[in-house]
């Protein structure tokens, strides 16, 4: 009994550190969409995107609104982006995205999760090359009835669509991002996430041992203050 009740903790404590990374993750969002395009949605394409996707990791409104609202003061903190590249254990290529206010801290960070890790830093374009740049949109299915809208996503500059069992997922070109969003804007069609990712060209697989071994690299990136995203070619 004590074996299970420590393992559902675990997995509890497990998702709420999720949750507060997500939170964090979109309040960076919100601050860099504000400070490039001020505070108010109806204007700024990049926060009604920030704000679309704090709903969908249910981020309580009152928390929007005050991300909002200090972005919007002077004394609030300049993030930067930055992209990081370099490779795990067994050759595995990875990008970081971070949001740093202190360029610095962050790359010497990013460098020792690697090193730490099995992994080395790379130079930039030692392993972007590797991945492409694209608009993924993520639907809850029973919200996007897609025999009737199919045709009308592929004209709006959906590429690809994934039908899952719980996610229904398009993706568009980098270029066609923008475009896609008006047409789901003007159609009332609120996705759950909308998010520019890297989308590696190949996947590769490995052994568990090997598997496990790249994973504890990439969480200790993921788990890194400054990391917004991680990206991988891991099948």
């Amino acid at each position: 009994m004590g074996r299970i009740f420590e393992k559902r903790k675990h997995k509890m404590f497990a998702r709420f550190d999720r949750m507060a990374k997500a939170f964090t993750r979109i309040g960076k969002d919100i601050a860099i969409a504000v400070k490039a395009g001020g505070p108010n949605p109806d204007n700024n394409p990049r926060l009604r995107m920030a704000i679309q996707n704090a709903k969908g990791v249910n981020m309580p409104k009152d928390r929007v609104e005050a991300a909002i609202k200090r972005a919007s003061s002077k004394e609030e903190k300049d993030f930067q982006e930055v992209v990081y590249e370099g490779y795990g254990p067994h050759g595995v290529p990875i990008l970081v995205e971070c949001a740093t206010d202190n360029a610095t801290r962050t790359v010497a960070n990013i460098r020792l999760h690697f090193s730490k890790n099995g992994g080395s830093m790379g130079n930039s374009g030692s392993v972007s090359f590797l991945f492409v740049r694209q608009g993924v949109f993520k639907f809850d299915p029973a919200k996007l009835n897609l025999d009737q809208w199919e045709l009308d996503l592929i004209d709006a500059g959906a590429e690809d669509i994934h039908r899952e069992e719980e996610e229904l997922i398009i993706y568009t070109k980098f270029t066609e991002f923008g475009q896609m969003q008006k047409f789901l804007e003007s159609k009332g069609l609120a996705a759950k996430s909308a998010e520019l990712q890297y989308i590696p060209n190949t996947t590769k697989d490995l052994g568990e041992k090997e598997l496990d071994e790249v994973m504890e690299c990439i969480t200790a990136l993921e788990e890194d203050e400054d990391v917004q995203n991680v990206y991988h070619n891991l099948a």
